[in-house]
């Protein structure tokens, strides 16, 4: 379990060190622990590294030699520091309360050795531990499934009239996908040094770096494993353009990209095959779209038995803005603005939370238009002094974000949505975004979506102490009981 407090005092108590040039080198202890840390700490010299294993701190006493080095214990680092430094080293993490051992030396030699009570346990030439591994090419193999899968002609059960549409409104809003998970984020202080700008539930995280000039850094993370269930080439590309499109709706502009990738066994072939096309979607969309990946873990095993987890790419992508100050949030806090959805919205079931809710996990995932993502995203930053709130639209489609918008603050809306009122609430059509204005920012907000070749569509109003679509009036009380209680229930 990480621990945010820890991780700020080692991140502040490491900025003073680097201040005064006190390490030669540095690392963080991440995915294998220490044996990864040391062997590539080795490998970046031009020596060798002892290690005494039996000095490392412990939480637990009991663990073995083996478990010490493997272990991805959080907020650690290894340094490599000179010896007339090693004072001026401890004094600051002392006054930083931040535990420090000295474990080791590098030395004149060629290998990395560790040792377990005087017991030499490893000892080996660093370079083969950190860059010459072995290379697995793996059979792979498209699933036996998805062809199958891809072809099925859906059969969910739509709402036909009011009644049936309000009660599949709540009955999807408190599921456990999609009900409110403050239950969980109030467990955290999430406003340490009072520098966060928006957290959960708004579409992005947002934190001020610099408060003299208000510039800030946004960061979003996503996945739809159904998606990349049914297409996880596509899959990848739709998650990496939901985090940056929930960037942008907060005015941050998407710069570099990272991610976390979780598979089953690579030894089945078919889970190696999704995994290779994970990794082929998101290589061709950040090339198209221009971010790089900075860096990114993956997580393979992830099964029971021979059954393996669906491929779930999370995609984080970070961004920037100028000036906190001019955020943009997921929610009207006032009466009487005008409602527009940016993007068209199509027939898009497949894979999504009204499926899953009636277990029906098939057809084909949406295509990721990344070219008009890129469009969206201009807009979103061009028109964000035009707006009051925004927020996109994925999981849950329309019905989740209008949810979400009039229960932040308690305001509510009235709605108006053309054609098959069923298929506009629950299609989680990607790339769509609704602005919430005041009416004479309207037509500047049309000129631009024009300019920009991005549909809009005016969809309705804020006000009042209920959310009405149509003919469909839910109660905003109503509404809040479904979409908060379910969590409580289940753990509280």
């Amino acid at each position: 379990m990480g621990d945010p407090f820890t991780e700020k005092v080692l991140i502040e108590c490491s900025l003073e060190i680097f201040a005064e040039d006190l390490v030669v080198g540095i690392q963080d202890l991440g995915g294998a622990g220490l044996s990864c840390a040391t062997s590539e700490l080795a490998s970046g010299g031009s020596g060798g590294m002892e290690v005494e294993l039996e000095k490392v701190p412990l939480r637990d006493p009991s663990l073995s030699p083996e478990e010490i080095l493997m272990s991805e214990s959080q907020e650690r680092m290894c340094a490599i520091v000179e010896p007339s430094k090693i004072a001026r080293f401890l004094e600051i993490c002392e006054k930083w309360d931040v535990t420090v051992t000295v474990i080791g030396k590098v030395t004149d030699g060629d290998r990395l050795i560790i040792t377990w009570h005087g017991e030499v346990i490893v000892d080996v030439p660093p370079r083969t531990v950190a860059h010459e591994g072995p290379v697995y090419n793996r059979p792979m193999a498209k699933p036996g499934y998805l062809d199958q899968l891809n072809a099925k002609v859906l059969d969910i059960p739509m709402p036909k009239n009011n009644p049936e549409i309000k009660a599949a409104i709540l009955k999807l809003m408190s599921s456990a996908n999609m009900a409110d998970k403050s239950w969980v984020t109030a467990q955290y202080d999430k406003y340490v040094q009072g520098n966060t700008i928006q957290s959960q539930p708004q579409d992005s995280g947002m934190v001020r770096i610099d408060e003299n000039t208000h510039l800030g850094v946004a960061i979003s993370t996503d996945a739809n494993a159904s998606w990349s269930y049914l297409n996880p080439y596509e899959g990848a590309k739709l998650a990496l353009a939901e985090a940056a499109r929930n960037i942008a709706t907060a005015g941050a502009k998407p710069l570099a990209v990272t991610n976390c990738l979780n598979f089953g066994s690579p030894e089945d072939p078919a889970v190696m095959w999704q995994f290779a096309e994970t990794v082929r979607g998101l290589a061709d969309g950040c090339l198209e779209m221009g971010l790089p990946v900075t860096g990114g873990n993956v997580s393979f095993y992830n099964q029971t038995g021979d059954v393996a987890i669906l491929p779930t790419p999370i995609i984080g992508v970070l961004g920037v803005i100028q000036d906190v100050r001019t955020h943009m949030p997921m929610s009207f806090d006032v009466a009487d603005l005008e409602l527009y959805l940016l993007g068209e919205t199509r027939a898009d079931l497949a894979g999504s939370q009204w499926a899953y809710l009636h277990n029906e996990r098939g057809g084909q995932a949406p295509l990721a238009h990344l070219k008009n993502e890129m469009s969206l995203i201009d807009l979103l930053l061009e028109s964000q002094s035009l707006c009051n709130a925004r927020h996109d639209v994925s999981q849950g489609g329309l019905t989740a974000t209008l949810t979400e918008m009039v229960l932040e603050n308690n305001i509510g809306a009235t709605v108006t949505l053309e054609g098959d009122l069923a298929t506009a609430l629950l299609s989680e059509t990607p790339g769509r975004v609704v602005v919430a204005v005041h009416k004479e920012k309207a037509q500047p907000l049309i000129a631009l979506a024009s300019k920009h070749k991005i549909a809009i569509t005016r969809i309705g109003d804020t006000g009042g102490k209920s959310l009405t679509i149509n003919d469909v009036a839910l109660e905003l009380n109503e509404l809040r009981a479904a979409f908060t209680g379910t969590f409580p229930k289940l753990f509280g």
